[in-house]
């Protein structure tokens, strides 16, 4: 009798048991993913998976299903940028595919743009075959070394075993908690072994998924909502700080109806607009240097700022000690703990989805039938005289992404508010 013991086949994905190669893996995980498009620049360590796309859309072809196209431009740098642009105006990961040595290093610098502005990416680097690693073979470049101080995780697979389940944790973690780039790096050997495709699985992170477990579980107790609305009601001037986590957390709904129940103005970061309509009647639109004088005026005025989703850049508070130094108290929910009082001290936080969180802070106040008069500070006018253009900071786009006039109930704040004489424009303290 035989000792060979027969497996049993898979079940779950249409290809799970067939034999195929390391590119054709990543390929087919990269379509179960939800790629629609690929941005890269090919290369020799890289050639196997380029093969596998140009199959897969092959085949696509011939049974009549959408292909993936493949977007070539001028080097990888563009790649990379590109899929940031699609990932930020898509909502899904994007993806980039590049070669060793100088692909991979061509793209540090919009992967560490990603990590800085939370954009989900993968970037699938082509590196020198398993056994010439370390040996500063032909286009070789310590990918690890370089892309862990600027990724949010880094990968290099060197069992091809566990290839498939790799490529499918790099989406995991680009698209989860607070998005950001994952690189992975696959030695040409292991593109080009042959094995059996699984269809499912995923790599072994237990402390990751169990800090994610923690955010989607966490919840806003009475005692520390108590504590926001005490904050709250001392204040005669509150402001919201809106980010990008806002609109990486599908967040905007939740902050709209948060900042309409209790009458807050909002100001939102560069990465945040959008996260209020801004021709809201509570919409102070962009802050910051590049933002309307009249944002930053608000934040140089108010008493209570409640930061959610956003980092404090410097683009926006410019010496942290001077940014909104009027503010008694400062609030700060986001998705990232690190970002909690590394920049600006704050007297309230939250860590946490945002969404939930906003709603759960509308529904206490709702409850407690919480009431506070800030009408006087929406429709305040700063004596004195000094003028500042709003466009005078900008950049050459901020100024079409609603940095015009401000709406109706805040024109005493418009781009000729008015200021006591020799007070310096937060606009330009920034810079």
């Amino acid at each position: 009798m035989s000792d060979t013991v027969i497996q049993p086949r898979p079940v779950g994905h249409p290809l799970a048991g067939e034999r195929m190669s390391g590119a054709r893996m990543i390929m087919q995980v990269l379509a179960d993913e939800g790629v629609t498009a690929i941005f890269g620049y090919s290369g020799g360590a890289i050639l196997p998976t380029y093969d596998a796309v140009f199959l897969y859309n092959q085949q696509c072809a011939r049974l009549g299903e959408p292909q993936i196209p493949l977007i070539v431009p001028a080097n990888e740098q563009g790649a990379g940028f590109m899929a940031a642009g699609y990932a930020r105006a898509s909502g899904r990961v994007g993806l980039c595919l590049v070669t060793s040595g100088p692909g991979a290093t061509n793209t540090v610098t919009p992967v560490r743009d990603c990590m800085a502005d939370s954009i989900p990416i993968v970037v699938i680097c082509g590196q020198v075959s398993t056994p010439a690693i370390g040996t500063d073979a032909f286009q070789e470049a310590p990918v690890p070394s370089m892309m862990g101080a600027v990724a949010k995780h880094i990968f290099l697979v060197t069992d091809p075993a566990k290839l498939e389940a790799t490529v499918r944790t790099a989406f995991e973690i680009a698209r989860t908690g607070r998005p950001g780039p994952v690189v992975v790096d696959i030695p040409k050997d292991v593109q080009n072994w042959e094995g059996v495709f699984q269809g499912q699985g995923l790599l072994p992170i237990p402390g990751y998924r169990r800090r994610m477990q923690e955010l989607s579980q966490a919840a806003l107790d009475t005692p520390a909502a108590e504590r926001f609305f005490a904050m709250l009601g001392e204040s005669r001037r509150p402001l919201i700080y809106a980010g990008g986590g806002v609109i990486n957390g599908n967040a905007a709904g939740a902050l709209t109806e948060f900042a309409a129940t209790f009458g807050v103005p909002v100001v939102t970061t560069l990465m945040g607009i959008g996260a209020l309509d801004t021709t809201h009647a509570l919409s102070l639109r962009m802050l910051g240097m590049h933002g309307a004088a009249f944002a930053n005026y608000a934040v140089d005025d108010c008493d209570f700022l409640i930061a959610v989703g956003a980092r404090f850049d410097d683009r926006v508070a410019g010496v942290p000690a001077r940014f909104a130094h009027n503010a008694r108290h400062i609030a700060h929910l986001d998705v990232d703990r690190a970002e909690v009082n590394k920049v600006k001290r704050v007297h309230w936080s939250y860590v946490g989805l945002l969404a939930g969180a906003l709603r759960a802070l509308t529904a206490h106040g709702r409850q407690r039938q919480f009431q506070a008069d800030f009408s006087p500070w929406r429709a305040s006018s700063p004596p004195a005289s000094a003028s500042t253009r709003c466009g005078r900071h900008s950049t050459a786009t901020s100024p079409h992404r609603g940095c015009g006039s401000p709406p109706a109930a805040w024109a005493p704040w418009d781009s000729a508010c008015r200021r006591p004489s020799g007070r310096r424009s937060p606009a330009r303290s920034a810079s």
